[in-house]
């Protein structure tokens, strides 16, 4: 099993840029599958990104073309580079690793994001 730390949230206005991190320790990091996912209060939690231990990534439709994720397997870390932010990207954002699928396995404690003027 793998323990992840997620940072780099915070706030940041309309049309801005952040970049989450999320520290894996505890097992083979580049075998992984890796996500980003995000909850909004009084939604579900819904997939934001995922990039396979070959480097093969997958967004969620209202993110394409905004948000990149990436990994560096020598640091065991994953990120998700943020741009044009908008309001309704304002959510809990929780890292994610398995060895088979997106959505199992281990949880980051997740990091907040607000997007707001």
């Amino acid at each position: 099993q793998v323990q992840l730390v997620e940072s780099g949230g915070g706030l940041v206005q309309p049309g801005g840029s952040l970049r989450l991190s999320c520290a894996a320790s505890g097992s083979i990091f580049s075998t992984y599958l890796m996500g980003w996912y995000r909850q909004a209060p009084g939604k579900q939690r819904e997939l934001v990104a995922g990039i396979t231990s070959g480097g093969s990534t997958m967004y969620g439709d209202s993110v394409k073309g905004r948000f990149t994720i990436s990994r560096d397997n020598a640091k065991n870390t994953v990120y998700l580079q943020m741009n044009s932010l908008k309001p309704e990207d304002t959510a809990v954002y929780y890292c994610n690793a398995d060895t088979m699928a997106l959505g199992r396995g281990s949880w980051g404690q997740g990091t907040q994001v607000t997007v707001s003027s």
